[in-house]
This record gives C-alpha cells, structure tokens and sequence, in this order.
C-alpha cells in the first residue's frame, strides 16, 4: 500500500545505502551519522507495513527539544539538525531531511537500554503484580495499575538484536554487562534527565509515565546520550487531565497502535497485520498533540 507523503524508508543517490533500524535510516559518515527518522512504526519489535503520516519530523522535533533542554546534565550526540550544515551530497534532498534528521557524533553505544519508570504501567506492572517488585527493586504494597512512584526506579533492559524482543534485567546484570560504575553513572543520569522531563512535562499538561533512554562513549570516554530523547516512541506519554490510577491510560504515544493490535489477537510475530485508516489519522493526530504541548 502506497500512502501519499509518508516517508518509509530513504536512500539517495549516490550515497551508501543506510543502516536500517525499526524507524531510523543510519547513514555512517566516517566520524558522524546522518540519522533519518521515517514514519516506520513499529510494535513489539515488529515494523507495521503502513507508516504514519508526519512521526518521523514528530520524533526529530521532540528529540531535539530535548536534547536542547538537557545538555547540562550530559552531552548528546547533536551536531546540527539544519541540512545546510550536512555534507554536500545530501543537501539536495533537504525537501525529505528537513524537520526528521540530524547530523550526530558517532559513540560507541552501552549494549544496555537504560529505562526509568515513574508510574507503574506495562511489563513493570505484570512484573509487580507477581512478585511486588520490578527488576529486583521492591516496591510497596498496595498499589495499583498506573500508580506514581514517589521516586523514580531505574530497571535496565538487554538490547536485542533484530527482531528478537528487549528483556528486563536487574542492576548487578546491567553492571555485569557494562561495569558497576559505569552502571551507576547511567542510572544516576537516566533518572536526573527522567525527572527533569516529568516536571516539565506535567507544567504542559502531559505525564511521562517511563522511558528509555540510550548512551554512547565519545571520544576519550566520554558519557554521551544518544539515539532518541524523551518521544512518544521511547516513553509514555499520558494526558494529565485524564489520569486515573487502577487502569490503563488515555495516551499521545503508540500505546494506541499496540492496544488496536492486542484487540485483533494478532500474535506479534511477522507479518504484521495491515492498520486500519482510523487508527493511522488518530495515531498523527496523538503524536501532533504531543509535539504541540511540549515544544510549541
């Protein structure tokens, strides 16, 4: 299916072919990446065969506010999202890079995804409802789906290889895999930029109920956040004048694909099913809004 001004996938002339991930085109430049954000959507590891109109400029725009908004707690990757400032050779497609690209810093990337969760919601709540804890970290009793966290709990993940699906780990596996004062560096980051976010955020009317975030050692060693930064892709965005602890909540992210996904009783294995018109036009309309109350 065809759709008219969706952006699936990028490749120009003349140019190497990139690295495909769920939603970015990585174009390797030597010492710097051309990151390209499509209109890819993807559900439990799997890319949707239809994209959605305008996410990827959504993404791009809200990385970039972000990133903007946290250089003071840890470098990014960011060199400049103006196409002017890209290598000669593909300033002539600005027409498809303006607004859903950015020139970074190459790193090289800590194979852990590094998550904090300020509401209970998704995996930390099935886990919680078994064993009163997410990722080895006790939680109280008494609480209920989509309860806030008085603190905000940093739970790792693995980062799987293509296809395969992310799996929550604990602290002392993270440290196993990375080092323990690197593990404690990330954690201590990862909730300072979460809990910067979540008071931002909720002065804008919106809850990052969790998110995820990726980091890259630079040049020298150096701590780096790279990849995406506090979207509806790597978050949950929730609008706050709809919260109601005890359930699942009204969301500006792609919770609203899985949720149509998880009616149908598809069985999260490729192909992925085709989404209906309805969902695609809402599923723009969510991310618009989210871009909209956060950057302006």
């Amino acid at each position: 299916m065809t759709q008219k001004g969706v952006v699936m996938q990028t490749s120009f002339e003349g140019v190497n072919p990139p690295r495909r991930g769920k939603v970015r085109d990585i174009y390797d430049l030597g010492d710097k990446l051309l990151i390209v954000v499509t209109d890819r959507v993807s559900a439990f590891d799997v890319v949707l065969p239809e994209g959605i109109p305008g996410k990827g400029r959504v993404l791009n725009q809200i990385s970039k506010y972000w990133f903007d908004e946290t250089g003071d707690i840890i470098p990014n990757h960011v060199i400049s999202t103006d196409v002017k400032d890209y290598p000669e050779e593909f300033r002539k497609y600005a027409d498809v890079l303006e607004g859903r690209s950015m020139l970074v810093r190459k790193t090289k990337p800590l194979p852990v995804e590094c998550i904090v969760r300020g509401y209970i919601t998704g995996s930390g709540w099935k886990e919680y409802r078994k064993s009163r804890s997410v990722c080895g970290i006790p939680l109280p009793e008494g609480l209920v789906e989509s309860s806030r966290l008085d603190d905000p709990i940093f739970t790792p993940s693995t980062k799987a290889e293509e296809g395969a699906h992310d799996e929550n780990i604990t602290f002392e596996q993270a440290a196993g895999l990375i080092g323990e004062e690197m593990a404690n560096k990330v954690r201590d980051v990862s909730i300072a930029l979460y809990s910067r976010a979540r008071e931002m955020a909720e002065k804008k009317g919106i809850i990052i109920a969790d998110t995820k975030f990726e980091f890259g050692l630079g040049e020298g060693g150096e701590l780096v956040l790279i990849d995406e930064a506090l979207t509806p892709d790597s978050s949950r965005f929730w609008p706050m004048d709809q919260y109601r602890p005890g359930g699942s909540q009204p969301s500006f992210d792609k919770q609203f694909v899985r949720d149509y996904l998880e009616s149908i009783k598809w069985d999260k294995n490729p192909p992925a099913p085709s989404l209906p018109d309805e969902i695609i036009e809402k599923s723009a309309e969510k991310y618009n809004e989210a871009l909209a109350r956060l950057a302006g």
